[in-house]
Formats: C-alpha cells, structure tokens, sequence
C-alpha cells in the first residue's frame, strides 16, 4: 500500500475527484487502482477565496512497486507506515507479581490503566476524585452554585483536566512509533467519532469523552484492573539500602489505610499542588520548570469563522474555525493563544478554595456562541520565582487569590473589555460580547490580577494579534482571568528507564510529572511508562 500525502482539491470538489486526483498524481489508469482510504484530512485556508481540502491518501494499486521506484524521489508518495501497536511484554496465565500502581485517572493514567491491564499485569488504579458522572455533578455546582468540592472539580476525578476541555486530539510530539494511533483507535472502541482517525486536528468535547471514559474502565475492569476512587494518597513510605540508593516501598492514603507498593505510576496532573509538597518533602527530586500565565479572550466565533474563512465560512467541510496566534514583545516576553476552543465557554477551573482559575471547553459540536483561547505570557524559573522548586506554585496560587478578590470573593471571575484593558482602565461594564464564564464575572481591572510584565506583553500582543486577525483586537472583546494551570509549574525528574532519578520504583508520568501537555501527549506518556513498567516486572519477576 502506497501513501499519498499533500493531494490538494477545492473545497466544495465532488466525491469522484478525489480517484481522478490520485489516478493523476500516479499517472495510472483507472484499472490500476484498486481501493483507496483518506488517512487524513486538513484544510489549507490561506487563500480564503481559494480554500482547498489536503489530503493524505492510502491506496492499494496492481502494480506497486513500479509506481514506488517511478517516485522514489518524490516526498510525497512512500509506502504507507505501519502504525499498528505491538505490546512489548505480556504477563503469564496466573501471573502473581506484584500489581502495579497507577495514581491519577487523567489521559496518562488511563492509558497506564489500560496498557497494564491488557498486558496482563491486573494494575490498581487510584483517584483522590469521584467517577466521572459524580464528577460532573460537583463541577457543576461550582458552575451554577459557586460550590466548590476541592477533592472533586474540573481537576481531579475519572479524565482528568481533559474532561473538561475541548477534547483536542493532535500533539506536536515526536511520535515514530504512532502511538498517538493507538491513543485514537481506542478511543473510537470507547465510543468516540471514526473521524478523529482521519481528521488533521481532531477534537471530541465534554459529554462524548464522559461516556468514553466510562468504557474505558469497564474494559479495564473485564481484564482484571481495579479502581479506588476517592482515594488520595496522602504519603509515601521511602526504603535506603546499604548503597544509599532509594526505593518506594509504601502508600498511605488520606483515610489512613496502608499497602504495600511494587511499582507505582504517579499521574496525578499539573494540580496536585499537595502532592508536589508531599514528595519535595521527602526527597524526591523536583525542579521548577517553565509555565505560563494569563487570561481566557472571548470573541463572537462568526468573527473568527469570517476572518479565517470569508465567504466560506459556515462550510460543513470546515466547521467552526480556530487560531494559533505568537508575538514576541519588546519586553522580552511572548504572548502567545493556549488551548483555542471554538464555539465553546470559559469555565471555572479552580481546585482550591478561595482561588479562581480558569480554562477553556467545548462540545463536539462547537457550536456555542463564543470562541475562547487562553492569551498567556511565558514565564520561566531563574527570571520569574526562583527559589525552591515549589517557588511556581506560589506564584499561581498567588494571582489566583488575587483574581477570587477581584471578582468578588464568591467564585465569580475578575473580567475587562479589550479596549480598556489595552487602554490601561478598569471596566464597570462590558460591551456587546457576552461572556460566558459560570458563575458570572465581575467587570474590573484585570492589570490588578497579573504580573506587570505580563500586562505590558499583553497590551502590545493584542493589538499585533488585530494585525493578524482583523477585528481580534475589538474593543468590546471580553478578556477573563486568570489562566494560570497551563502546565505543570514543576517537573518529577525521571531517567531513561522512566523511573524517579533518585527514587526507584516511582514513574513520575503525563502533565503534573511535566512530561506532556495536552491529551493526546499525556496519553501517550501513559503509554511509554505502562511499558517500562511491565518490562520491569518482566524483568524482575517472570524472565
């Protein structure tokens, strides 16, 4: 099978033009070929009087091997990659091992879970929150009632910070052995759309990634795996040998229950700032990494879908349009958009009580009123909190109580206008964009709920971003705050063989470890340390 990749049609092409467009690439007849497949599908929407759908083709042809040595210098036409995943161990019938541990049930610790229990290996797998359908409950009685349950929120419980998001399914990591394919094949077992198979920039939303990650437990229950929700571990039993060396021997939960541990996966994400505290404390290596910090912009997502599409937009080809927007100010800052959600709303993302934090989500239809992306200011450890590796959490913890005082100490989110925020004065109203953030926000000056450099980077950035999408700098565009969980503000340091450097037995995992960003990353992290897990245990306890 051959792989066609950059096949470009117009937009609105016929069905049969994409055999007569590969049939023309290949200078073949129609007898010639025998099947085709799309194995992706993006847009290229530079020209918007042009727009053309690119494609990347499979297709199965008589004579293969003449057409491979005729384009042998073309880039474009290769055999097609085999993306199929092949486990690296299996556990015997009757295995009696040790059960590996898996803590989190974000996107990482469920692709561990999952990996585990399909090598055989039975892996217990802990959450400090609630099943996904009791999560949700609780997240919306901070959306609706400005409750919050610190243990069960849009960060912690079955999915993880994931759940609550957009769904994006595409990564800029380096992938060789496509296991980012085998994080999509299983979520269309679990119930997700076929097309994030073949999508260039896939997405699922909220309610379908509930119902998937429900399926995804049972099938990890039917293979023998076990969860514990409601179970925080609360610390950590450390064994030195006679060499100096250290091994994780023990968990301790918050009820004050015991076991044993053979290999533990910590997934615990970028918001288990107690969890961080608790492995500082006894030694595990941590360093602070680079994060960032901002706010969540709103636009009407016809002004976007009209600035990206023109006359096209509303094409069901192209559905609700989104941005990626960079600048490098003179301050020595980039200000950069973060987790774009089109046609979606802003969402209270706190898990701590009497900070606000916020974060982005949409549905699989995208079809709410607004757009929203997080415009962020990078920041990094020497410049902006040195210190302790824990210096980042203060940081956040710091501008997030800023922000719950802004917006009038009841979870209600501090907001500005566009206009005055770059104008540099507070708003007392807002304009003809209407926010979408629950539990409400209150208007005010977001300058008092950010560092100065990032509201100097911001100002510049905003009207740059106008440049480059006409009408992004609208007066009456709503800026919420503050977006402070971009990532991971420290990282578990690990070796090669994914393992603690300093203490074995832990596999520091997915965004809070700070070796992903993003789902489909964390996920396949989960993956890469289900195998280093079970070779381990291979290794040790069967070979």
């Amino acid at each position: 099978m051959l792989r066609i990749t950059e096949l470009k049609l117009p937009l609105n092409h016929p069905e049969e033009a994409l055999a007569a467009a590969i049939r023309n690439r290949l200078r073949i007849t129609p007898r010639d070929l025998i099947r085709y497949t799309v194995a992706r599908r993006a847009n290229d929407a530079r020209d918007k009087m042009d727009i053309q759908l690119v494609y990347s083709i499979d297709v199965t042809l008589k004579n293969e091997a003449q057409v491979l040595a005729r384009f042998k210098r073309d880039r474009h036409v290769n055999p097609t990659p085999d993306t199929g995943y092949r486990f690296v161990a299996k556990a015997p019938a009757g295995y009696n091992g040790p059960r590996p541990i898996v803590v989190g049930a974000g996107p990482c610790g469920l692709f561990a879970g999952l990996l585990l229990a399909q090598m055989g290996f039975r892996p217990i797998i802990l959450d400090r929150g609630k099943v996904v359908r009791e999560r949700t409950k609780d997240t919306w009685g901070l959306w609706r009632r400005s409750e919050l349950n610190p243990e069960s929120n849009v960060q912690f419980g079955e999915g993880g910070a994931g759940t609550f998001s957009d769904g994006k399914l595409w990564s800029q990591i380096k992938d060789p052995r496509h296991l980012g394919r085998k994080v999509l094949t299983e979520f269309v077992k679990a119930g997700a759309p076929p097309e994030i198979l073949t999508e260039a920039h896939p997405h699922i939303g909220t309610f379908r990634l509930v119902t998937m990650v429900e399926s995804m437990r049972e099938t990890v229950e039917k293979l023998g795996g076990e969860y514990r929700f409601g179970t925080r571990v609360e610390d950590i039993d450390i064994a030195e040998d006679a060499d100096g060396s250290r091994r994780l021997t023990g968990l301790t939960f918050h009820t004050g229950e015991h076991i044993d541990a053979g290999p533990v996966v910590l997934a615990v994400g970028h918001s288990a700032r107690d969890t961080f505290a608790m492995l500082h404390r006894h030694g595990v290596h941590l360093e602070a990494k680079p994060f960032s910090i901002g706010v969540r912009i709103e636009h009407p997502q016809s002004w976007i879908d009209e600035a990206r599409f023109g006359p096209c937009a509303g094409h069901p080809d192209l559905g609700a349009a989104a941005y990626s927007l960079s600048h490098h100010c003179k301050n020595g800052r980039t200000v950069y958009s973060f987790c774009m959600c089109p046609g979606g709303t802003v969402v209270a993302a706190t898990s701590e009580v009497g900070r606000v934090a916020t974060n982005g989500m949409s549905q699989y239809s995208r079809n709410e009123r607004n757009a929203n992306s997080g415009i962020v200011v990078g920041i990094d450890p020497a410049r902006d909190y040195p210190g302790d590796p824990l210096a980042g959490i203060a940081l956040q913890r710091h501008w997030e109580e800023r922000a719950f005082a802004a917006g009038g100490g009841d979870y209600r989110a501090p907001a500005q206008r566009l206009g005055d925020f770059v104008a540099g004065r507070a708003s007392t109203a807002l304009g003809s964009v209407i926010p979408s953030y629950k539990p409400g926000v209150t208007p005010t000056d977001l300058a008092d709920c950010l560092p100065d450099f990032a509201v100097t980077a911001m100002r510049e950035a905003l009207v740059a971003f106008g440049q480059q999408i006409p009408g992004y700098d609208h007066p009456d565009a709503v800026m919420t705050g503050v977006e402070t969980r971009t990532s991971s503000p420290v990282r578990i340091t690990r070796g090669d063989d994914f393992q603690s450097v300093n203490t074995a037995g832990l596999y520091p995992a997915g965004e809070g470890a700070g070796y992903a960003g993003g789902i489909l990353s964390a996920a396949v992290d989960g993956i890469k340390i289900a195998e280093a897990v079970a070779l381990k245990l291979t290794a040790t306890f069967i070979g």
